[in-house]
């Protein structure tokens, strides 16, 4: 399993507090995505965990999954631009 480092680190605020995190890989990306995120199960969601899943396993490009948690991020108000 590979770490997916992204080119640019994904922000994104989190929590009741709105406390920023840097997100800098699919891993990363991942734990959010399963444990702490507002529209699970969305369409953006899914498909975000899905590339995320496949980059850490090399079948894609880190910044593919990357590209796709910005999106779900941005339907999910939660990304700081």
């Amino acid at each position: 399993m590979q770490t997916a480092w992204f080119s640019k680190p994904v922000v994104v605020s989190v929590g009741i507090a709105g406390s920023t995190r840097n997100l800098s890989n699919a891993h990363q990306a991942i734990e959010l995505l399963t444990t702490h995120w507002r529209d699970a199960g969305s369409a953006k969601h899914q498909s975000a965990l899905r590339a995320c899943r496949r980059a850490t396993s090399g079948e894609v490009s880190p910044d593919i999954a990357r590209e796709a948690f910005v999106e779900a991020a941005r339907e999910a108000h939660i990304l700081v631009e």
